[in-house]
């Protein structure tokens, strides 16, 4: 099958392809599945309410996250590229919109210098409670433990350079050889660790008050700010707007419909952060733990509970298995979309790029592993702030929102790709099909919510 875009002829068949619509689903769910379900989703959840928080942030995820994903995948499919090639091709003549597509790719390079940094913590502490590191140590010593570990410049350097090397090797293999098969693994694994740690965390005595915190809403402690939590959580979640999920998109086959594709990955990336709440919230209950402690929840508080539990040792170990093997897959997905540009733009090889991409995210990453130490100093946004934050910042607040709101413009606008070229991708195939009664909220209101998240983003970081 032959597609002609911008009297270019892209031959379908020179892409590489996925090897199987679970492998789709898994690697794309995979890019999703990351720091955010496991460390965000639990103390933002304990922070805003509990279970009617949740139900919320579900709704959110239905009538935002999804449409803007099946955008994604559309825009990929169709041009079969990278996102800065995907705006390029199918952009009417004359018109501008691949400069974000430049800019998105950058993204994706802005949130691995950080994201790096953070995988690496959940490396280094798999091993640190393997090890008994933590195991002896006070509450207060356990805080002072993961201070000192992140402001030791070389330690941290040694496990974010891990992180990039796993990454990246696993790209070096092939699409199918390598990202899809060791994610499969991945994911594989993540299921199997989180049902263990879920049996021990609701058969902890106590445990009771936990599920029912996070299982029974009371919709009386919802207000505005857990609302937009909600609505926050729900887009950011997903990674979408730097064309991360675009990217997978442009190995899938027309054999099936792009809403019922982009449903099965939310499903599990919802699925993945509930269950991770299975195991936080009646651990943190079942020892008197603030379950809404903030980032310090998972690196700070919950070793202290693992301290706290029979057979924490091997417990401890096997939750930060699982916190490395869900930051693992985002780091291998967003590196495959760093390697696929290369590959589309400059003609460079896999291997090339691969080995290439190594040395330029290490160096691209150090500031924000000097952040913590030599380089503590800068403080972009006052007391208490680092390199991490404005790092963040950049990603988080301006290019996740600013891109979903220029896709859903670019798929609707006649200015742009058009909604009838939009609809028709995003409808071939066999599979349910995305509502073509929905143009008017797609153009009309969703860019107004997306838009609303971007100035409230704005408005609290700053605040």
């Amino acid at each position: 099958m032959i597609y002609t875009i911008k009297k270019e002829v892209v031959k379908v068949a020179e892409r590489e392809q996925l090897a199987s619509r679970l492998g789709f689903i898994l690697v794309s769910a995979g890019c999703a599945i990351g720091l955010g379900n496991v460390w965000r989703f639990p103390y933002i959840t304990g922070r805003y309410g509990g279970a009617a928080f949740v139900i919320v942030y579900l709704i959110f995820l239905v009538i935002l996250g999804l449409p803007i994903m099946v955008c994604e995948f559309a825009m990929g499919r169709a041009s079969r590229r990278n996102l800065a090639g995907a705006m390029l091709a199918l952009e009417p003549p004359g018109t501008k919109w691949h400069i974000y597509g430049y800019l998105g790719v950058m993204g994706n390079m802005i949130l691995m210098m950080f994201y790096t940094t953070v995988a690496g913590w959940g490396l280094a502490y798999t091993y640190f409670m393997a090890a008994g590191r933590l195991s002896l140590l006070s509450p207060e010593e356990v805080g002072n433990f993961f201070g000192s570990f992140i402001s030791n410049a070389p330690a941290l350097t040694l496990w974010m350079a891990l992180a990039v090397v796993i990454g990246f090797l696993v790209c070096s293999i092939g699409l199918q050889a390598g990202v899809e098969r060791v994610t499969k693994i991945l994911m594989s694994g993540l299921f199997l660790l989180l049902i263990v740690l879920i049996i021990r965390s609701v058969t902890l005595p106590g445990a009771e008050k936990g599920l029912a915190f996070y299982l029974k809403p009371d919709f009386s402690k919802l207000n505005w700010e857990a609302v937009y939590a909600a609505m926050s959580q729900a887009f950011f979640t997903l990674s979408l707007g730097i064309g991360s999920m675009l990217i997978f998109g442009s190995y899938l086959s027309r054999e099936r419909t792009l809403a019922g594709e982009s449903v099965y990955v939310v499903i599990l990336d919802t699925l993945i952060a509930l269950m991770a709440g299975l195991v936080i919230f009646p651990a943190c209950f079942a020892f008197g733990v603030d379950a809404g402690a903030g980032p310090g929840l998972i690196f700070v508080t919950l070793p202290n509970v693992f301290n706290s539990m029979m057979g924490g040792r091997l417990w401890g170990t096997l939750f930060f298995v699982f916190l490395s093997f869900a930051s693992l897959t985002t780091v291998i997905a967003v590196f495959e979309h760093l390697i696929a540009f290369t590959m589309d733009e400059w003609k460079w090889s896999r291997k090339k790029a691969s080995y290439i991409g190594i040395v330029v995210m290490f160096i691209a990453s150090l500031p924000c592993v000097l952040g913590f130490g030599p380089w503590s100093g800068f403080q972009p946004f006052g007391e208490g702030t680092v390199v991490l934050d404005l790092e963040d910042f950049i990603v988080s607040f301006n290019l996740l929102p600013i891109g979903s709101l220029i896709f859903v413009l670019f798929c609707t606008s006649k200015y742009g790709w058009g909604w009838n070229n939009f609809i028709k991708e995003a409808n071939t195939g066999i599979g349910p099909k995305f509502p073509e009664g929905l143009r008017g909220y797609m153009t009309y209101v969703l860019p107004v919510i997306i838009a609303v998240i971007l100035v409230m983003g704005y408005i609290q970081f700053f605040s």
